[in-house]
């Protein structure tokens, strides 16, 4: 059975996107990106909202990757490679390649997925990765904690109660700290 992740990058109080939904605050350097590259080779599908989605399309864009730092195109070369599910209602369709759209979230689905995966999938996304964690779907949280702390915003985390077990952690010259968490309950 592949695992099911839900990782972002948070600032230390626990958001995500600034009430602005700005996320400047967010951008990894150099070291952070090669080691979100390098973790993500295991991941075959990438679950999306539409929030989401719309954020992380850039990725399959060209004209925007010339002259970009090699770790950057690397990223955006996984990220094509792997496949891509979007969750909406109000989307029409995407145009993305290895991406389908589906317009309900079928929690039966996600588990059948998970059980013939035979790579690793992720969630990204706070209200998509919400109803998952309140399945009891996702099996670990990748967080990405940013040296910054913004007040407000859209939450990492919906109010919910997890146990959790640390499995790794990783401190970053700039300050960035990775924590991936088993979830136990």
């Amino acid at each position: 059975m592949a695992t099911l992740s839900y990782g972002m990058i948070s600032s230390l109080d626990g958001y995500v996107t600034g009430a602005d939904s700005n996320f400047a605050w967010a951008e990894p350097d150099a070291e952070v990106h090669q080691f979100v590259n390098d973790r993500d080779r295991g991941i075959g599908t990438y679950l999306y909202g539409r929030r989401m989605w719309e954020t992380m399309k850039v990725w399959g864009e060209d004209d925007w990757l010339a002259g970009e730092p090699d770790v950057v195109q690397d990223y955006a070369q996984l990220w094509r490679d792997a496949d891509k599910v979007v969750f909406s209602s109000t989307l029409s369709s995407v145009e993305e390649p290895r991406t389908r759209l589906e317009h309900s979230l079928d929690l039966d689905a996600i588990r059948r997925l998970k059980e013939s995966a035979d790579a690793d999938l992720t969630v990204a996304g706070p209200t998509l990765a919400a109803q998952l964690l309140r399945a009891g779907l996702i099996d670990e949280l990748t967080i990405y904690l940013a040296p910054a702390v913004i007040g407000s915003g859209v939450r990492l985390l919906p109010e919910v109660t997890l146990t959790l077990e640390l499995l790794e952690e990783q401190r970053f010259a700039s300050g960035f700290v990775f924590l991936r968490y088993a979830v136990r309950n």
